[in-house]
């Protein structure tokens, strides 16, 4: 293996660790203030809900072409121009003076964040090949995972300064980390670290059209969308709405919420999220379905913990609820690009990513929004999460039903 090769392939990885980070803490932190954004800019919960919703629809919208984007053009450089402007927006967010600004960039960061994870998981996959795709993949989401977490400062930092403060000191931050990007980052070539050939594009450029109909002529590649697509809707559930869930059923303030929503539940993601990944690598080597087989097993846990975090009025046994959710459901995170790499031609990987982003935050978008709904009814919260619980099951079920197509993916 060369050396210098593999420095890269792990440089490009803690590159974009950072960049992960800010791509989950920016459009996240939002969902943790909203007492204080309330109070500024008075609305509905409904309407509070919304605005994640419409980023997640717009995020998903664009994704295939995002994803298409880091097929045809430099994978890095589509990168750089992505953060470089959700961090502005991130920025603007924090000047917001009433619900439509708002709202508008939300809109906004939904389009400039959708060019990322495509471009960033299949940049670490042309790095990585074989034996470290899955690990490597999983370190890039402990950031996320670093990032979700995190999120919950929003709350804190809303709660002793404006409410706009975290979002400009983040935005400023995303703008000066881009520069270092552009002098550290690019595109592979020759050979990738573990010695296989390795081109972040194909040689024939590609065209859209024929991505999308590549893609969806495959059944695995359907029900891989089927899976993703549950599993975002049972995901942004809990995200967007645990915090005031874990407020109104404990009786906590927005920060104590908001960390213990987002907090408890992305440490044990972090290291669910390596184990993942190495634990998928590692059975690799002797049964080829190892990376499909790990995040289904994930899954049939996490169930089963959402389940109980809807049910109890015990704080210790919420928190266990989400510890067991946040560290087996996110197996997934780390496979679902090296699965892709198996499902899909390898011309579309990025473009096939996009589209499994544009159906999980559809439905994801529609799940929030409908919480909204029934926390200006007085419904209960914990149903959604019952529901959510359930998706996880059926996820399970399409994954195990994934068949791989013959020969090695690269």
């Amino acid at each position: 293996m060369n050396g210098n090769l593999q420095f890269r392939a792990w440089l490009i990885v803690g590159l974009l660790w950072v960049v992960g980070f800010l791509n989950y803490l920016d459009r996240i932190m939002l969902t943790t203030m909203r007492e204080s954004i309330v109070d500024a800019i008075p609305m509905s919960d409904a309407r509070f809900g919304l605005l994640t919703s419409v980023f997640l629809w717009v995020y998903a919208l664009v994704s295939p072409l995002g994803g298409f984007l880091a097929d045809r053009f430099s994978r890095s450089r589509l990168i750089i121009i992505s953060l470089l402007v959700w961090s502005l927006v991130t920025w603007l967010t924090g000047h917001a003076q009433n619900y439509g600004q708002l709202i508008a960039m939300r809109a906004l960061m939904g389009i400039s964040e959708a060019c990322y994870i495509p471009a960033a998981l299949a940049l670490i996959a042309d790095y990585h090949r074989g034996p470290t795709r899955s690990l490597a993949t999983g370190i890039h989401m402990t950031g996320v995972m670093a990032g979700t977490a995190l999120g919950g400062m929003g709350g804190v930092i809303a709660e002793r300064h404006e409410w706009g403060t975290p979002f400009i000191w983040f935005g400023v931050f995303g703008v000066v980390y881009t520069g270092l990007l552009f002098f550290l980052m690019r595109d592979p070539g020759g050979k990738s670290a573990d010695g296989a050939e390795a081109s972040s594009q194909a040689v024939e450029k590609t065209k859209f059209g024929e991505a999308i109909k590549s893609l969806f002529s495959r059944r695995a590649f359907l029900l891989a969308l089927g899976f993703w697509g549950l599993l975002g809707l049972a995901n942004w559930a809990v995200l967007a709405w645990m915090p005031t869930h874990l407020g109104a059923r404990f009786n906590l303030g927005q920060g104590a919420a908001g960390m213990s929503a987002t907090g408890f539940l992305q440490a044990a993601a972090f290291g669910g999220v390596l184990f993942g990944g190495w634990w998928a690598d590692r059975w690799s080597r002797t049964n080829q379905r190892a990376r499909i087989l790990v995040p289904l097993i994930g899954l049939l846990v996490s169930a089963p913990a959402v389940l109980l975090v809807s049910v109890t009025h015990v704080f210790a046994l919420a928190v266990a609820g989400l510890v067991v959710f946040g560290g087996m459901r996110c197996f997934a995170d780390a496979n679902m690009m090296p699965i892709m790499c198996m499902v899909v031609d390898k011309r579309y990987r990025a473009t096939g990513y996009g589209v499994l982003n544009l159906f999980a935050c559809a439905v994801g978008g529609v799940s929030i929004y409908l919480g909204g709904i029934m926390r200006d009814a007085q419904i209960d919260l914990g149903i959604v999460f019952m529901f959510a619980a359930g998706v996880l099951g059926v996820g399970a079920l399409l994954l195990a039903l994934i068949k791989l197509p013959p020969g090695d993916a690269s």
